[in-house]
């Protein structure tokens, strides 16, 4: 009985990071078709939608996952707050799957639109799923996209525990997820240049596959025509692990107490977490 109770658990905290991931890139990717393809909005409406769909993905899974929507924060939460280890390869896999159904669903809907801009569906508008060193327009190498993926990673786990640490000044009244928005546009409007802020391998990853199976044959590459993946997927890996390391080396030592919050997990103000 115990152990149908876990897998059902499991089973409803890999739902929530599917569907919260999902929530993410239907905003983030959906907003980029508008302003890429319509010519409707700019760079800071880019921003503000990107932030304010991480607000509603967390919001739709914090209760049941802690609403992690990025496998640096889950890589980040293994290696620091004890997330378990084996949780971590379901909860990539259902982030990533949530990604790519989500860029599917903004892939049909601007179908029109996205033919109109790009008929023959190039690197123009590849950017609408899935991100380029310097936007696929400035004089960025894959090692400059690298480090800024590090960096921008970085500093969104290194807040991130920040905001959701029970031992230090969380946000209260279940503000937390948009707090986390906010982060997000921030990074958006001070480090998209070099490389699009990505931050998330799933968010990049899942809707690459979807343009790449619904007609981009570019997808794996830049605009100079190296291989390009990967990058997305490793700084933020990397720069994740980096981030959580400088707030437990630098600011955990000097919190007294012993209650932690896991990314997602929404400070009620008796300090207790909602997903338990």
């Amino acid at each position: 009985m115990a152990e149908q109770t876990s897998r059902r658990g499991l089973v409803g905290e890999l739902s929530a990071e599917f569907l919260g991931t999902m929530i993410l890139i239907l905003f983030g990717c959906g907003v980029v078709a508008q302003v890429v393809a319509a010519g409707i909005g700019d760079h800071d409406s880019i921003a503000w939608a990107w932030g304010l769909g991480v607000t509603m993905g967390v919001y739709v899974a914090a209760r049941l996952s802690g609403a992690h929507i990025n496998p640096a924060v889950t890589l980040a939460l293994a290696c620091f707050k004890g997330f378990e280890w084996k949780k971590v390869g379901p909860y990539v896999v259902a982030q990533t799957a949530g990604a790519f159904v989500a860029a599917l669903l903004v892939r049909w809907n601007y179908t029109e639109v996205l033919a109109k801009t790009d008929p023959g569906h190039t690197i123009k508008t590849q950017g609408v799923f899935s991100t380029l060193p310097g936007n696929g327009t400035l004089p960025v190498s894959e090692l400059g996209a690298l480090r800024d993926q590090v960096i921008g990673t970085a500093i969104l786990v290194l807040v991130i525990f920040a905001v959701t640490d029970l031992l230090n000044t969380p946000p209260g009244a279940n503000l937390a997820p948009l707090i986390i928005g906010l982060l997000v546009v921030a990074i958006g409007m001070a480090w998209g240049t070099d490389a699009g802020y990505a931050i998330n391998p799933a968010r990049d990853f899942g809707p690459r596959l979807a343009s790449f199976i619904t007609g981009y044959g570019t997808a794996w590459r830049d605009q100079y025509g190296n291989i390009y993946f990967w990058v997305p997927i490793v700084g933020p890996l990397v720069g994740g692990v980096i981030g959580a390391a400088i707030y437990r080396l630098f600011i955990s030592p000097y919190l007294t107490g012993t209650e932690e919050q896991e990314p997602g997990e929404i400070p009620t103000p008796d300090g207790t977490r909602t997903t338990e």
